[in-house]
């Protein structure tokens, strides 16, 4: 008890006006609110991750079950009370005249082309059975009933064999020193020693970066049609075609897309199996680079790199200055020089938005900030649709102008609006605002010319084709197959953005190249371009 009390008279000496209980009272008051401030932090930190993991399972199963469009319904773009939409517009019936019409179904809807050649099948009654059965005369035409179909032959494989006569003078041989020879003018092949043809190398390369059907698939059906031709043969065929004529092509093609002013970049990745120094589980690249809508010719071309560094953008276009749409990756403007002008993509902002408002119920969506969101970024969208409608390409000015004063406005409001929201970081709609905040230099780039695009949707849209064969064929089995692999891509989808037929094509270009000898005239290879060979010019020189 006396040692009690002589605590707390040393307490109380010691603390002056504040007496040991209330010392004691406010250590432990202190101690209660710091423990609280912890906890309340630690709670919030597992609502967050709590909020992202359950943004990240529904957006997984949306992914995976739900529709891949970003195109949202009418009935949830118009979450906000604007005039048109109020407006209720009162149409006066009209009366037509009454009348039948067939509904057409799907059956209906197609048409077979006219162009296409017409085998006529004949259908006819025996002339011993052309006797009227209640008189026993002969009966007379009165007109006939026809019906079209479309016939499908497959394809089915043949052997060309090439003879070449020669010829010599008889009666040189008899009488004189030297008997001369004439051989008649042979194509050359295109793969010297090979059985290969033109056919045959373009049949291959249109079922696998056309149609996406890797070159196992193709063996298994060659056998089928009795002819055991391997995926061996059909790689090595690829390849040598490829470096012998293809390249030569897609080297002036090159030059051609540096000449460019505005271009589009983008990239995805590839695994390669069997490459030097390094293991078969590293991710490699597959590269993209196209014109935009004011180019004369389209072109795109692919390009193989084993990284994803911004070095390997600056070395394919190397010379090349202007604008250029990508995506947020840093290593373009990290690596790219002054004179190439970054221009940024509203599609992969409005994506996130997107995906934060995908994550909340349908019914609950309506003025909820994500929905605000798209409806922002929705008008925005549908300026350029007016755009792209009515001031084509060639009216950049005008599009330039209409930018200005009206899109501009659009954006700083788009901009102030994601500055003022208070949201979780790690949510989906925090991830989606700092995006667009972070990107807002390269975003608004847009508006510096007429020419330029709102998105980079144009190379997404040249990439597609590689990124749905690669979920057939999955990998390259090494680099030449890679870089093979990219120089026909480049091919085949330039000749679908110039209209031109694929296989044609290919076989108009490993049916001549050869006999134009491209490696010595390259002033040949202007009339190899895809551009300059039409579906109607695009046939085999044979």
């Amino acid at each position: 008890m006396e040692s009690t009390e002589s605590q707390v008279l040393f307490y109380s000496k010691s603390l002056d006006t504040l007496d040991f209980q209330s010392f004691l009272c406010y250590n432990i008051v202190m101690e209660i609110e710091t423990k609280v401030a912890e906890l309340e932090a630690e709670n919030e930190q597992l609502k967050q991750q709590n909020k992202w993991l359950l943004e990240q399972l529904k957006l997984a199963g949306q992914r995976q079950f739900g529709a891949s469009s970003e195109k949202m319904p009418s009935d949830q773009l118009s979450l906000f009370n604007e005039v048109e939409q109020l407006i209720d517009v009162q149409v006066e019936p009209k009366k037509v005249k009454a009348h039948t019409r067939r509904v057409a179904g799907k059956i209906g809807i197609d048409k077979l082309p006219e162009d296409l050649p017409v085998e006529v099948v004949e259908h006819d009654i025996p002339a011993a059975q052309r006797v009227c059965p209640c008189c026993g005369d002969d009966m007379h035409a009165i007109g006939c009933e026809a019906r079209e179909e479309l016939k499908i032959i497959p394809a089915k494989a043949m052997i060309r064999r090439h003879v070449a006569h020669t010829y010599a003078c008889r009666h040189c041989n008899q009488n004189a020193e030297k008997t001369p020879i004439v051989k008649a003018p042979m194509p050359k092949p295109v793969i010297k020693g090979s059985f290969a043809s033109p056919e045959a190398i373009a049949h291959i390369a249109y079922e696998k970066f056309v149609m996406a059907s890797p070159l196992y698939r193709q063996e298994q059906d060659w056998q089928r049609k009795g002819i055991p031709l391997s995926r061996q043969t059909m790689s090595n065929w690829l390849t040598y075609a490829t470096k012998d004529w293809l390249q030569p092509i897609f080297n002036v093609m090159q030059a051609e897309l540096r000449r460019q002013q505005v271009l589009h970049a983008d990239e995805t990745e590839l695994q390669v199996l069997r490459e030097e120094g390094r293991a078969a589980k590293n991710k490699s690249y597959m590269w993209v680079y196209r014109t935009s809508g004011d180019a004369e010719h389209a072109i795109v071309q692919y390009d193989y790199q084993p990284s994803r560094s911004g070095d390997c953008a600056r070395d394919f276009l190397k010379g090349f200055s202007g604008y250029l749409h990508t995506d947020g990756h840093s290593g373009y403007r990290a690596k790219l020089p002054d004179d190439v002008i970054i221009v940024g993509c509203w599609a992969h902002a409005r994506r996130r938005f997107y995906n934060a408002l995908k994550v909340i119920p349908e019914k609950a969506r309506i003025g909820t900030i994500e929905a605000e969101a798209i409806h922002r970024l929705g008008q925005v969208y549908k300026l350029e649709e007016e755009y792209l409608k009515y001031l084509p390409d060639e009216n950049f000015k005008e599009r330039f102008e209409a930018r200005q004063t009206r899109t501009k406005p659009l954006l700083e409001a788009l901009f102030v609006w994601c500055a003022a929201q208070n949201v979780l970081p790690k949510t989906l709609m925090g991830q989606a605002i700092k995006y667009c905040l972070d990107q807002r230099f390269w975003l608004e780039k847009f508006l510096l010319d007429g020419r330029l695009e709102i998105d980079n949707n144009r190379a997404e849209r040249s990439i597609k084709p590689f990124v749905i064969g690669r979920k057939n064929w999955l990998f390259s089995n090494t680099p030449n197959g890679a870089k093979t692999s990219a120089i026909l891509y480049s091919m085949i989808e330039t000749c679908k953005e110039n209209n031109v037929n694929p296989f044609d094509y290919l076989t108009f270009v490993f049916s001549n190249a050869p006999n134009w000898d491209i490696q010595n005239n390259p002033e040949t290879i202007e009339k190899l371009l895809p551009w300059n060979c039409k579906q109607s010019h695009a046939v085999a020189a044979r």
